[in-house]
C-alpha cells in the first residue's frame, strides 16, 4: 500500500508568535524574544515533535508606528536572525534553521557568506528566507530616504538570488585537496571567480567558504504578488503563503506549480507552505475561549496601527463602525494589504472588528481539537492546497507544547506526518534534491 502525502511543517517564530498579544496571555514567557533559554527550550520541543524547521521572521525597523502602540509591542527586541541559529544548531541536531535576510538592504557576498556558515556549522540544515522587505520606514535606517518601489525591489531580488547561488557554488566539493605532502592546500582549477557586473549588483568573489553540505541552503520565499509568484517559481524551493481559505490555497498552489512546469522545473521541487495560526483545545468551545481571550488583549492602540501597517495607508481617519472603505494602491506589500482587504469583504467586518481580529492577521486560522486541525490540515494537505504548513503558536510556551503533544499524535496516527526524520539535512527531509554546482558539473561533463 502507497504511503499517503506527508505533510512538511515549520514553525514560523516571529520570533516566537505573529500575534500582538501572545506576551499577555496567562501563563506566557513575556520575556521569550529575547530570552536564549526560552529559545532554546522551544528549538528543542519543535524537535521532538519532529518539525521540519524553525522559521526566525526578521524585523529591520522599530520606528513604524506610534509609540503609543510601539510601546505595546514584544517584538521591539530579539535576536538578530544569524546570531540566534548558530546557536540554536548546536542545541539541537535535526531541526531546520530558516532565517530571513533581505535583498534590500543587504549585500549578497555577507549574505552567501553568513548562511553558508550556518549550513557549515549545522551540518546541512540551514534555509535562507529571500525578502525584499515591505516596511518602508526600514530604509531609514539604511541611509535611504524613500523605500525601493515595489517590482525594483523584486528584479533587485532575482539579480541577488543569482549572485548569492553562484557564489555558493565558488568551489567545487573537492576543491579543498588539503595535499601535506606537497602543501597544496586547494586545487585552482576548482575555484571559480563569478566576476558578476548587472543592473543593481557588482561582485567579484570567489566566497571565502567551501560549498555547503547541501551545496546551497534551501532557499524560501514568501512573496504572493504576481512578481513575487513568478519570482519563486523560477528560484524557491519553499514557499511560505498565505491563504485564509482553502479554495484560495489550491488556487495558489495550482498557480505556483504550474509556472514551474512551464519554466521546466519539477513541481516537486518546490514544498508550499501557508501560514497557519493554531489554537488547540481539549473541545471546539475550549479553544474558540482561548483564542477569544487572546483577541481581547489585543489594545486599540496596537490593532489600529498594526492594521494601518498592512493596508499601507492610516485607518484612524476611517469610520471604525463601517465596512473598510475602498483602500488605494501602495508601495507596501501587496499579498499582505490583499490578505486584510479580502477578510474585511468575506466576512463582512468593520474596521474596528479587522484590526481587533489578531491585531490585523488576516490569514489562515485554525480553532479546535488535535482531531479537527487534523482533519483541515489533511484536508489541505489531500487536495492540493498545500505541501504542508507554516505553523503559528498564538502564546508560548503553551501554544507550542499543545501543538507537539496533541496534534502532532494526531497527525502520525493517520499516517501523514513522520515519527522519525528521514535524513540529517534539511533538503533530505523536506525532500528536495542537492543542487549541482553550476559551474564544475558543465566541467565535468565537458570533460
Amino acid at each position: 500500500m502507497a504511503q499517503p502525502r506527508q505533510l512538511r511543517l515549520g514553525a514560523f517564530m516571529r520570533p516566537v508568535s505573529i500575534h500582538t498579544a501572545w506576551w499577555r496571555y496567562p501563563g506566557s514567557w513575556p520575556d521569550a524574544n529575547f530570552n536564549f533559554a526560552h529559545l532554546k527550550r522551544f528549538a528543542q520541543t519543535l524537535e521532538r515533535g519532529k518539525f521540519d524547521a524553525f522559521f526566525m521572521a526578521d524585523h529591520l525597523a522599530v520606528l513604524n508606528m506610534p509609540m503609543s502602540a510601539l510601546k505595546r509591542s514584544a517584538t521591539v527586541t530579539s535576536f538578530d536572525p544569524l546570531t540566534l541559529l548558530p546557536a540554536l544548531a548546536v542545541v539541537t541536531e535535526r531541526l531546520g534553521l530558516i532565517a530571513t535576510a533581505s535583498t534590500t538592504f543587504e549585500q549578497p557576498y555577507i549574505i552567501a557568506r553568513k548562511f553558508a556558515s550556518l549550513d557549515h556549522l549545522s551540518n546541512g540544515r540551514a534555509g535562507w528566507n529571500l525578502v525584499t522587505t515591505s516596511n518602508p520606514d526600514a530604509a531609514l535606517n539604511f541611509g535611504m530616504d524613500d523605500h525601493m518601489e515595489h517590482d525594483e525591489r523584486y528584479r533587485r531580488a532575482r539579480e541577488f538570488h543569482e549572485v548569492v547561488t553562484g557564489l555558493w557554488d565558488s568551489w567545487a566539493d573537492d576543491a579543498f585537496v588539503k595535499d601535506v605532502e606537497s602543501g597544496v592546500f586547494f586545487d585552482p582549477d576548482k575555484m571559480h571567480v563569478l566576476d558578476h557586473k548587472g543592473p543593481h549588483l557588482s561582485v567579484r568573489g570567489p566566497l571565502n567558504i567551501a560549498r555547503s553540505p547541501q551545496g546551497w541552503p534551501v532557499v524560501v520565499q514568501a512573496g504572493a504578488s504576481e512578481m513575487g509568484r513568478q519570482i519563486a517559481a523560477e528560484t524557491a524551493e519553499v514557499i511560505f503563503a498565505s491563504a485564509p481559505r482553502i479554495e484560495d490555497g489550491r488556487s495558489f498552489y495550482a498557480d505556483v506549480k504550474g509556472r514551474m512546469v512551464k519554466l521546466g522545473r519539477n513541481p516537486d521541487h518546490l514544498k508550499v507552505l501557508p501560514g497557519v495560526l493554531v489554537v488547540v483545545g481539549d473541545t471546539v468551545a475550549e479553544a474558540q475561549a482561548k483564542r477569544a481571550k487572546l483577541d481581547s488583549l489585543v489594545h486599540d492602540d496596537s490593532a489600529l496601527p498594526n492594521l494601518s501597517m498592512r493596508l499601507g495607508t492610516d485607518v484612524s481617519k476611517f469610520d471604525l463602525d463601517a465596512p473598510l472603505p475602498p483602500i488605494p494602491e501602495t508601495n507596501a506589500s501587496q499579498s499582505g494589504r490583499q490578505a486584510a482587504i479580502e477578510l474585511a469583504k468575506r466576512e463582512n467586518l468593520t474596521v474596528r472588528q479587522l484590526a481587533q481580529r489578531g491585531a490585523g492577521y488576516g490569514g489562515l486560522v485554525m480553532v479546535g481539537t488535535p482531531q479537527t486541525i487534523a482533519d483541515q490540515m489533511e484536508e489541505w494537505l489531500m487536495t492540493n492546497a498545500c505541501d504542508g504548513f507554516n505553523v503559528m503558536f498564538p502564546f508560548l510556551p503553551a501554544g507550542l507544547d499543545d501543538f507537539v503533544d496533541k496534534v502532532v499524535p494526531e497527525l502520525q496516527r493517520r499516517g501523514i506526518f513522520r515519527r522519525k526524520y528521514e535524513g540529517l539535512t534539511l533538503r533530505e527531509n523536506l525532500g528536495l534534491p542537492r543542487p549541482e554546482n553550476r559551474f564544475f558539473a558543465q566541467r565535468r561533463a565537458a570533460e
